[in-house]
């Protein structure tokens, strides 16, 4: 794992500060570690802070009134999250687990606002992670309400494309289980929309592996 200020420079929250700053920030933070599949905090608790992770993977979700799980977010090494109720005093407006042992680091609400009055450049960059948490938020609620399961399902591995820069395979970041819950259908849906892309040639599955047979097929889905 990275050192905390090396961690912190390399994120998009507080990339571009001078190390100074960093060191600040750094003070500020307070360490925590989890067990995989413990709470960090519960949808409707007052907003104390936000965290980063520090290492291992955290899910973002909301319960429906039958108990059924609406994955949100993942995120790991280096992404923040639960900061966009700690700038308006709201309490957190959904539920956050471990998905793995992980270490997060804790930010208090008050000192750090405090921090955020004292330097403009870092208020500048909290606002381009929101926007683009807003433009992921937008996608994913596109791909829910407008998409069939298939259409999200190619959504999702061209994202991965992007994200892990590979245009010939992705590595699933996380179950299918729960990519079944990011995706809002079953676990026995999704196997059959896999097999199914693999009959029609676009994909073909080797584990957590997904090989890319046709990007443009995936395209078009």
């Amino acid at each position: 794992m990275k050192k905390r200020h090396e961690l912190l420079a390399s994120s998009h929250l507080f990339s571009g500060l001078p190390m100074n700053q960093i060191h600040e920030i750094s003070r500020l933070g307070i360490s925590r570690t989890y067990d995989k599949g413990t709470a960090v905090f519960f949808e409707g608790t007052p907003a104390a802070g936000f965290y980063m992770v520090a290492s291992g993977r955290v899910k973002i979700f909301k319960m429906s009134a039958e108990g059924k799980e609406q994955i949100l977010h993942i995120f790991g090494e280096g992404e923040p999250f639960g900061e966009v109720p700690v700038f308006h005093g709201s309490p957190y407006p959904a539920n956050a687990t471990t998905l793995s042992a992980a270490e997060l680091i804790f930010f208090p609400r008050a000192e750090f606002i405090q921090l955020v009055t004292a330097n403009p450049s870092l208020a500048l960059n909290m606002l381009a992670v929101l926007s683009m948490r807003l433009r992921r938020f937008a996608t994913q609620i596109e791909n829910l309400a407008l998409k069939e399961v298939p259409g999200r399902l190619a959504s999702y591995l061209l994202y991965l494309m992007d994200e892990q820069h590979r245009h010939d395979q992705v590595v699933l970041d996380i179950p299918k289980g729960q990519l079944a819950s990011l995706l809002g259908t079953s676990p026995e849906t999704l196997s059959r929309i896999f097999a199914k892309m693999t009959e029609e040639g676009l994909i073909w599955v080797e584990g957590k592996t997904i090989h890319v047979c046709d990007e443009q097929g995936l395209r078009q889905r």
